[in-house]
């Protein structure tokens, strides 16, 4: 080997040069969302990528844009940049993934993040089948439907903003469409509350106005049962009013109320104490034939609200179409006078058969 080659290696070693880096030797870069993938219109979100120490530009790119949707400098200490997203609209919507550049190399692309803007359209409804009052370890299931011709609805669960369920909607008898998703089992360990969106095929993005939150209620967890109970009777006519007392030996700050088949939120009253016991009067009336149904009542306390007691016995409240008889003075009188004047019909009546039968007497004469 001859001196300056010699030299040369020399001076490279002092040097410190590396070895070039390969294409696809850099590791996957992570790509995420603040404060989460799913943005309502008009909102800001923050785009992160996290790559290496040694990477130099950051680039993302959003699915049916064939050049880099944006480019961006890395935050020291040089690991990850940062992208953000001033006003969330339907141009911003959809698939994103980034890269980086390291050593002249760019790395291969991040997984997906489906960003996702909702607030587009008007909002579904949620309800659970055959109630959100739910036994602990038991099945329910949740019904999205709207009036709005989506192909497709979503269900969100609060607190997990990466998990959502997706269905395409199916019409029902009554023209609107709807979703049946199965939650279960249903267990005490955390909360169950839901929301659903619908959007349309051509842009499963845009999704929109989340409906009314929709909270499961476990039941069976805390150990004692309260007791229901009806006045003036589980036997009412049309028009009456009834109230529905669930009491409970146990003290519980929070009563439900809950009728069978009823898909909705149970009644919720605060709990007062009296001889002893705790109970909520659940007044209803003037009542129709619709109030007619089974009840059942439970118990819970604010700490853990969707964590109920075991359910009470149920109760059958039978309703009957005629109006209650109103015994009211002008009534009575009313009353008199009509038999008044069927006993004065009477007497002529008789009166007339008896002058009748005389003149009949006398002609024979």
């Amino acid at each position: 080997m001859t001196l300056s080659l010699m030299a040369l290696l020399c001076l490279g070693l002092s040097l410190g040069l590396r070895t070039p880096v390969q294409a696809g030797t850099l590791h996957k870069p992570t790509l995420w969302a603040e404060p989460g993938s799913v943005i309502l219109w008009g909102s800001s979100v923050t785009i992160w990528c996290q790559g290496t120490l040694e990477a130099k530009e950051y680039h993302v790119y959003k699915e049916g844009i064939s050049k880099p949707w944006d480019r961006q400098k890395p935050l020291d200490p040089g690991n990850k940049a940062k992208f953000s997203i001033t006003q969330m609209t339907e141009r911003t919507a959809g698939r994103y993934h980034c890269s980086y550049l390291s050593q002249g190399v760019w790395s291969e692309r991040s997984d997906p993040l489906d960003l996702v803007v909702t607030g587009v359209n008007s909002k579904p409804s949620l309800s659970a089948l055959p109630s959100p009052v739910v036994t602990s370890g038991g099945n329910v299931t949740l019904q999205c439907d709207s009036r709005e011709e989506f192909d497709r609805f979503i269900l969100t669960k609060k607190g997990e903003d990466r998990l959502y369920w997706t269905l395409d909607s199916k019409r029902h008898p009554s023209g609107q469409v709807q979703a049946l998703f199965p939650v279960g089992p249903v267990t005490p360990n955390h909360r169950w509350r839901f929301r659903c969106c619908g959007c349309y095929k051509k842009t499963p993005h845009v999704w929109s106005e989340p409906s009314d939150s929709l909270e499961l209620l476990v039941s069976g967890w805390l150990p004692d049962r309260p007791s229901l109970s009806v006045q003036p009777g589980p036997m009412v006519a049309s028009g009456e009013n009834v109230t529905l007392l669930c009491q409970s030996w146990s003290w519980r700050d929070t009563f439900l109320l809950t009728k069978e088949g009823e898909a909705g939120p149970p009644l919720r009253l605060r709990s007062q104490s009296q001889a002893q016991q705790h109970q909520a009067e659940f007044s209803m009336g003037p009542v129709t034939l619709a109030h007619g149904g089974t009840y059942r009542c439970y118990s819970t306390n604010h700490s853990s609200p969707y964590l109920l007691s075991q359910p009470s016995d149920p109760l059958e409240l039978l309703v009957s179409a005629s109006q209650p008889k109103d015994y009211t003075v002008e009534n009575l009188i009313c009353v008199g006078v009509a038999g008044s004047v069927l006993v004065v019909l009477g007497v002529m009546v008789l009166q007339a058969r008896d002058s009748e039968r005389m003149a009949q007497a006398a002609a024979r004469t």
